[in-house]
């Protein structure tokens, strides 16, 4: 069973989400605000975070910033779930090394969708044991592609779609399309999971990739 922590300072919303979580059989771990949230991550370790922004004490991200200079949290997938949706709040968000970014009122389909893309990944890169480090795109720079490339390759290996790539980047999507196509090019790949693929590699240490 899977565990996941919901940090939500709103009483109801956190009821609904927790119970949301339950009834589809995960382990659903709460914390009433951010301060709180971090206590519970470190010591719960749970397979995924879910987390509002907006909250006393310690806001959303106060709570990324916290987890992800701890060793022992820093893999852990991260969802901000906010009724905040403006592009720069988008942004900030992803730049912390959040993994998706939900507008409140989530509906639940896509609630669970973006659950289970994130854990889904989690456990591919976990049996690859790759081990990346999202900090940079600098890596990427290396295979050869331009920083911007590297740059829509870096959030591409994070599992974002064009869509969300140029929300983060401020760019327009056909934009994101064209840097796509100089890193299939580049790398000498036909598809999306092999590009990934080949990010990670570049993207983990030498001596866990070594170990694959």
């Amino acid at each position: 069973m899977k565990k996941i922590l919901v940090i939500e300072d709103e009483p109801e919303m956190r009821r609904n989400i927790t119970t949301i979580l339950r009834l589809e059989k995960f382990q659903a771990v709460a914390a009433e605000n951010g301060r709180v949230g971090v206590e519970l991550a470190k010591r719960e370790k749970p397979d995924l975070i879910l987390c509002d922004v907006m909250m006393p004490e310690l806001d959303g991200y106060g709570v990324l910033q916290a987890l992800r200079i701890d060793a022992s949290t820093v893999a852990i997938p991260f969802i901000f779930l906010t009724a905040k949706g403006e592009r720069e709040d988008l942004r900030s968000g992803m730049d912390l090394g959040a993994d998706d970014y939900l507008t409140k009122p989530v509906p639940k389909a896509e609630l669970l969708r973006a659950i289970a893309a994130r854990l889904e990944r989690s456990e591919q890169t976990a049996q690859r044991e790759f081990k990346p480090d999202f900090s940079s795109h600098e890596p990427l720079v290396k295979l050869g592609l331009t920083p911007r490339a590297a740059e829509a390759l870096l959030w591409a290996a994070q599992g974002k779609t064009n869509s969300d790539i140029a929300t983060i980047l401020g760019i327009s999507e056909s934009t994101v399309k064209k840097h796509m196509l100089e890193v299939f090019q580049k790398l000498n790949v036909e598809t999306r999971g092999a590009a990934t693929l080949c990010a990670l590699e570049a993207l983990s240490t030498p001596s866990r990739v070594n170990q694959t």
